[in-house]
C-alpha cells in the first residue's frame, strides 16, 4: 500500500508508568529531553504519541530496524529521516520514496504518508472561542480567508456550523503549507478552497475539494477530507513531488480512511534505545491535571 493513515486518541491515553518508562526509552534522547519541556500533560502525550507514529512508520513501512532510525528536524521544525540510511525497498526494484507528516490537536495525534507525493496534514477541532464570540474570533480571522471562503462560512448555518466550516477551511490551508513546507510567511488569501457540496462522515474519504492559487486552478494537488469522530476534521494534501529519475510513478493511490491505533500498536515493532529514566515518569506525573492523577498501581506495560 502506498499510503499510511494512522490516528492516536491521545485524551483517553492514561499511561501507567511502565508505558511511559518504557515509550521513553523507545525515541531519541534529545526528543524525550523535548517532551519533558512541556508544561501540560496533554502536550506531552501529543509529542510522545507522534514520536512513536513516525518511528512505527519508518520501521514498518521504510523497513529501517528501530534501533536505525535517525529522525533530525528541519530549521522549521519539521521531522524528516536522517541521510544517509540504507533504505530497504519490499518490491525489489526502486527504493521507496516516502513523504511524510504529522499533526495534534484536540484529542488526537495523526500521521500521514504517502509514496511518490509531498503530503502535509492538519487536524483541527470543531470548539467554540474561548476568549470571544463567534463573530469576533472571525472578524480577528478575517485576513485568512478571500471573500468566497468566507460566504461559504458565513452560509453554513448556525454559528456551530459556521466554525465547523472555518476549521474546514483552516486544515486545508495548514496541509497545504505543511506539504510545500514555507511556514507562517505564507499569504493565506493566495490560497482558495472550493468545497464539495456533500457532507463529511466519519466512514468516507472526500477528495471532491479543489484549490486555486493566485486564482488559478492546481489541478495536480489532491485534497482529502475526513472525520476521526464528529468534532475532529482532518486534512490530507497530496501533491507532486521531486522523485529520483530511476523512481517508477504510480497512479494516486484510492483514498485511504484513518485507522485509530492503541498503545500497544504504537510500541509493537519498539525497541529500547536508552537505559531507563525514572526522572522521566516523575516529570511526566508532575503535568497531569489533578483529576487525571491516579495511584500507580502497575507492575508491567499495559499490553
Amino acid at each position: 500500500m502506498d499510503s499510511v493513515r494512522w490516528a492516536f486518541r491521545c485524551r483517553s491515553w492514561t499511561p501507567s508508568r511502565a508505558d511511559w518508562l518504557f515509550a521513553a526509552r523507545c525515541i531519541q534522547r534529545e526528543e524525550k529531553e523535548r517532551i519533558e519541556q512541556f508544561m501540560f500533560a496533554k502536550d506531552a502525550k501529543s509529542a510522545m504519541a507522534g514520536r512513536l507514529l513516525l518511528r512505527r512508520f519508518v520501521c514498518e513501512k521504510i523497513g529501517v530496524p528501530w534501533s536505525e532510525i535517525r529522525l533530525e528536524r528541519s530549521p522549521r521544525g519539521k521531522p524528516y529521516l536522517a541521510a544517509p540510511i540504507k533504505v530497504i525497498s519490499n518490491s525489489g526494484h526502486d527504493p521507496p520514496v516516502w513523504s511524510f507528516n504529522l499533526s495534534h490537536q484536540g484529542d488526537f495525534t495523526v500521521l500521514a504518508a504517502e509514496w511518490g507525493l509531498q503530503v502535509g496534514v492538519d487536524l483541527m477541532k470543531t470548539t467554540m472561542p474561548g476568549s470571544s464570540s463567534v463573530p469576533e474570533f472571525f472578524r480577528i480571522m478575517s485576513r485568512q480567508f478571500t471573500a468566497y471562503e468566507w460566504s461559504a462560512i458565513h452560509s453554513a448555518g448556525s454559528e456551530g456550523q459556521q466554525l465547523t466550516a472555518f476549521y474546514r477551511h483552516w486544515a486545508l490551508k495548514e496541509s497545504f503549507i505543511k506539504a510545500i513546507g514555507t511556514g507562517l510567511g505564507f499569504n493565506l488569501q493566495r490560497l482558495e478552497f472550493h468545497l464539495s457540496s456533500e457532507a463529511l462522515t466519519q466512514d468516507r474519504v472526500l477528495r471532491q475539494t479543489r484549490m486555486y492559487l493566485d486564482e488559478e486552478e492546481e489541478s495536480d494537488w489532491t485534497f482529502e477530507e475526513s472525520l476521526l469522530d464528529a468534532d475532529h476534521h482532518v486534512a490530507v494534501a497530496l501533491g507532486p513531488a521531486n522523485l529520483p529519475e530511476s523512481a517508477t510513478l504510480r497512479p494516486l493511490s484510492p483514498p485511504t480512511a484513518f485507522t485509530q491505533l492503541t498503545f500497544c500498536d504504537l510500541i509493537a515493532s519498539a525497541s529500547p534505545l536508552t537505559q531507563e529514566d525514572v526522572a522521566s515518569w516523575d516529570c511526566f506525573k508532575t503535568k497531569a491535571e489533578a483529576p487525571q492523577r491516579q495511584p500507580d498501581t502497575s507492575v508491567g506495560l499495559s499490553c
